[in-house]
């Protein structure tokens, strides 16, 4: 008789296990396929189902496209069946919308440089108050320091 059982020394607890996957707290949007040259978001397109029309036209006149279904089977599963914008892929009270890659990054420039105009505008109302018997200081620069003793 032959025998068909494997050595004892193979079969041990560690072979037999499966691997450890870790655990990650699930997400709320589904992530869609990358498409080359777009950018993706979700846009509001309701609160507390009450319909948010002006957040979605400021969207669109922005150069947001909503994202047709057809173009992404793998988000139909997840959108909702009774949604105002029956073609696109909405998912509680948000619209998939993507543009263009270069559009996006013009506009991110136009909020970066906001951005700095509106921090040196505040600078400049910050130092218009300095005096030079008492000082103001302007400096910028953040350092980590450590607390307690560190290992």
């Amino acid at each position: 008789m032959a025998d068909t059982r494997m050595p004892r020394e193979l079969n041990t607890r560690e072979n037999a296990e499966r691997p450890k996957k870790r655990w990650t707290p699930p997400q709320l949007l589904p992530e869609p396929v990358p498409e080359a040259g777009y950018v993706y978001r979700w846009v509001r397109t309701s609160t507390l189902n009450n319909a948010d029309p002006m957040n979605i036209s400021a969207k669109l006149r922005e150069g947001w496209e909503p994202v047709k279904a057809s173009q992404h089977p793998e988000l139909q599963m997840a959108a909702s069946k009774d949604s105002r914008f029956p073609d696109c892929v909405e998912i509680g009270g948000l619209m998939l919308c993507k543009i263009p890659q270069e559009m996006a990054e013009q506009r991110d420039s136009y909020y970066r440089e906001q951005a700095q105009q509106q921090m040196h505008s505040v600078d400049n109302t910050f130092m218009r108050e300095n005096d030079p018997r008492m000082p103001l200081f302007a400096d910028k620069r953040s350092k980590v320091s450590s607390f307690g003793r560190g290992a």
